[in-house]
């Protein structure tokens, strides 16, 4: 009895509390610690101080902040570019007449049988995932429905378009953006991003980003998490088909900062074509003058060999290498079992949550801008934390056969 009646005063505090912070968010401090010692639960925690980890993190990181040697006037970016389509999945496998049933994972979508099965799976475990749709013509059927389904939204995708976006937004930066533009795409670009006529094309790239909500129902499913299901027909970004317009164009474009991203599309194509379009870029890098600095920009990934070919191809003739946390932690791990020492997936994931537990001191004001190219001696910025969620780098790495 005893037991139970010291739960219930726990679950009653706890709710009395909860009750303080939802009526008075911003309870002051010094109140805060008079409840904690009244509870006599122990001195009330210090906030983080200079001395702290999450303190020496910040004083590093502003050590390192210097203002760039020069301002950029000019920005070219390619070659990945695509229309991201945002909507209830649920709602759009109903409206494809589709019934929920039973789950199971494709590696590669044939069907729209083959869509609802994948992702109930995924959608039950609450987990995100990205499919290839390898029959055009029930994808773009697939597509139209789902742009044109009330309440879609419709963004600009792709590192490529997102990062010449944000660029765009410096009235003073001229932006050259390289890749499969169609018209939806187009109609979303800033004014102040240039495309060159090369890079249009009749029908836009659309990625699908099928959404769910914690606890939504359908059937008998009901997801633990929200998440996202992501799916594409996309050749042109697959086979990097604008890099040959971007190379081509920097030499008329005079860019002061080159940047480079949808290496990772590769990942569905042969070896042999990786291997080969792998050596193509890296030939079309290392022809762009030493005073232009190259960045590249990468994304989740599941094929060790293609990961590791483009680390030991790409950094010697890269200014900055800008990869994912989740590529990341798998290049660190293949490092350590190059060495002789095992690291166990589980070690993988608690150093994720410990690198996502210092977002806060990497993304605010002290976090630095700018970083040394051991390449040119240039002074670039240090790209931002990547958009997908914690929860999608780890399913993508449980995906991975280590």
């Amino acid at each position: 009895m005893a037991l139970w009646r010291g739960s219930a005063y726990a679950g009653f505090l706890a709710l009395a509390v909860g009750c303080v912070f939802l009526l008075e968010p911003q309870l002051p401090g010094s109140a805060l610690r008079s409840l904690w010692s009244s509870l006599q639960l122990g001195p009330a925690p210090a906030p983080p101080g200079p001395g702290s980890p999450e303190g020496r993190l910040a004083a590093a990181w502003d050590a390192l902040i210097v203002r760039p040697a020069r301002r950029w006037r000019r920005v070219a970016v390619g070659v990945n570019a695509c229309v991201d389509v945002v909507l209830s999945g649920v709602k759009l496998l109903q409206a494809l007449g589709l019934n929920p049933g039973n789950g199971k994972d494709h590696t590669e979508l044939r069907s729209r049988n083959d869509l609802k099965e994948a992702f109930i799976h995924f959608m039950g475990k609450g987990a995100a995932a990205e499919r290839f749709f390898s029959d055009k013509e029930t994808f773009h059927n697939i597509a139209q429905i789902a742009s044109e389904f009330p309440g879609a939204q419709h963004y600009v995708g792709g590192n490529a378009a997102l990062i010449g976006q944000k660029f765009a937004a410096n009235s003073d930066l001229k932006v050259l953006l390289c890749g499969p533009v169609g018209p939806k795409l187009h109609e979303l670009l800033d004014d102040n991003v240039f495309v060159p006529p090369e890079s249009l094309q009749e029908v836009d790239e659309f990625h699908l980003i099928l959404e769910y909500q914690a606890g939504e129902e359908w059937g008998q499913l009901k997801a633990p998490h929200a998440n996202r299901f992501i799916f594409s027909h996309d050749l042109s970004n697959g086979a990097m088909n604008m890099l040959e317009v971007f190379v081509s164009s920097l030499e008329e474009f005079q860019p002061d900062l080159v940047v480079l991203s949808g290496l990772h599309m590769m990942e569905g194509q042969s070896k042999e074509f990786q291997r080969k379009r792998l050596l193509e870029v890296m030939t079309a890098i290392s022809d762009i003058p030493t005073g232009i600095p190259v960045h590249l920009e990468l994304a989740s990934m599941t094929n060790r060999e293609l990961m590791s070919s483009i680390v030991h191809q790409a950094a010697p003739v890269l200014s900055i290498f800008s990869t994912f946390l989740q590529f990341s932690l798998v290049m660190s791990r293949k490092a350590f079992r190059r060495r002789g020492q095992h690291v166990p997936q589980s070690s993988v994931f608690q150093k994720a949550l410990d690198v996502q537990a210092q977002r806060p001191w990497l993304t605010g004001p002290a976090a630095p801008q700018h970083v040394g190219s051991s390449r040119t001696g240039a002074r670039t910025p240090v790209p931002c934390i990547g958009r997908w969620t914690l929860s999608h780098h780890a399913t993508r790495l449980s995906e991975l056969d280590y």
